[in-house]
């Protein structure tokens, strides 16, 4: 039955997006069937097939082993943060970001990551059909995340008509950042985690397609795409340096968005406790994102659970949700663990949306930016429904 549910849900989301499109007659339903069609058999792939399981887990040994040695740099610093019997969140999953985000940048900088990007981007757009740069870009904002993708592809975006700057903006809220990831299996299951990567990808594509249809010509495309002259690289020390610097701020934001929105929701369950105790912005998310959450085809007990968890993300960010949730995972059915570790592995939340339309802001004209900004409805729903995609296709595989 719940298997059921679990495929129905995927039917109902595509529907949603569908009755939320701005112009349905548009929609290439060719390219969408065939991203539909492709992430089915990621999902599979990565979770039921031996081959795709193996990759997975030498991925995830891959990323332990590097967090391992993130780690002893910060015993050196920090001795009695590291060799405790539980160390504390910034330590565990955010003190290793000072090694992995510079790991990151010199595969950037040495041009190794501009490589894989390219030819994913390039095999993306080949067997689904789906505009180059488009493939491009969603390959490169799973590895960059907001805002650094936007302005890496600053000289492409500028070229584009104000209808695609939009896609590009809805695609956005799905942004993860390959330094980041690290962080996340820390807190949640890494296979899962690691699933939700290339999921985000196509649907990403497939849902921005759906609510805000462009046609492309292959012209079109290919200006897009010509080369607007390379950058001059800093030195390497300096870029290192700077990189390092980086990550220093990341780790800091990352603490203080956690300490403030956590704050914010305790203090708004104050308030709404004084008023009702049975009131609470838990369980006001809850029965908000509940519909959506059964869809996912959890277990009836943990249903509601796993809405408050989604609500919570929306609203605040992932990180605060994977600190709910770590003490309680062990508890979750195997299927629970899978549909909220991928609905949560994404940027996708209202502050987000912000950071976006910031960004954009710098590099567009005003009139791109306008109409960004007049659609900011659609980027709220693009986020939302490729996490609920996301996380029902992977469900479908884990039971």
């Amino acid at each position: 039955m719940f298997f059921a549910v679990n495929a129905a849900g995927l039917a109902v989301f595509l529907a949603l997006a569908f009755l939320l499109s701005s112009n349905r007659h548009k929609i290439n339903w060719r390219m969408v069937g065939a991203l539909f069609v492709l992430n089915i058999f990621i999902g599979w792939f990565l979770i039921s097939f031996p081959v795709g399981r193996e990759i997975i887990i030498a991925v995830a040994a891959a990323f332990a082993a590097v967090i391992s040695v993130a780690y002893e740099g910060v015993a050196f610093a920090l001795a009695d943060w590291v060799n405790v019997p539980q160390m504390n969140f910034v330590t565990s999953a955010l003190l290793p970001l000072l090694m992995v985000v510079p790991l990151v940048d010199i595969l950037n900088y040495f041009g190794i990551m501009p490589l894989i990007i390219k030819w994913a981007g390039h095999a993306l757009s080949f067997i689904t059909r789906s505009p180059k740069f488009e493939s491009f870009f969603a390959v490169e904002m799973v590895v960059l995340g907001n805002p650094d993708v936007q302005a890496v592809s600053a000289p492409q975006i500028k070229k584009l008509s104000k209808e695609r700057c939009v896609t590009i903006a809805m695609m956005s809220t799905s942004c993860v950042s390959a330094a980041i990831i690290s962080s996340y299996m820390q807190m949640m299951p890494a296979e899962f985690v690691l699933t939700a990567i290339p999921l985000n990808v196509v649907n990403a594509l497939m849902v921005s397609h759906i609510l805000y249809p462009v046609e492309v010509t292959p012209e079109e495309d290919n200006a897009v795409l010509e080369n607007s002259g390379a950058e001059k690289k800093p030195p390497f020390f300096s870029f290192l340096g700077g990189s390092i610097l980086g990550a220093g701020r990341l780790v800091f934001i990352v603490t203080c968005m956690v300490i403030a929105f956590v704050s914010l929701a305790r203090l708004i369950d104050t308030g709404l406790a004084a008023i009702n105790p049975a009131l609470s912005l838990e369980a006001g998310l809850g029965l908000i994102m509940f519909p959506f959450a059964w869809l996912l085809g959890v277990e009836s007990g943990e249903v509601f659970q796993l809405a408050q968890f989604m609500g919570t993300k929306l609203i605040t960010n992932e990180f605060v949700v994977m600190l709910q949730a770590q003490p309680l995972m062990a508890g979750f059915s195997r299927h629970m663990q899978c549909v909220l570790t991928v609905f949560v592995t994404s940027f996708a939340n209202l502050g987000t949306v912000g950071i976006i339309i910031g960004t954009f802001n710098g590099i567009v004209d005003a009139e791109k930016n306008e109409l960004i900004s007049l659609n900011v409805r659609y980027m709220i729903a693009s986020g939302i429904l490729v996490s609920l995609l996301s996380a029902g296709i992977a469900g479908l595989f884990v039971w």
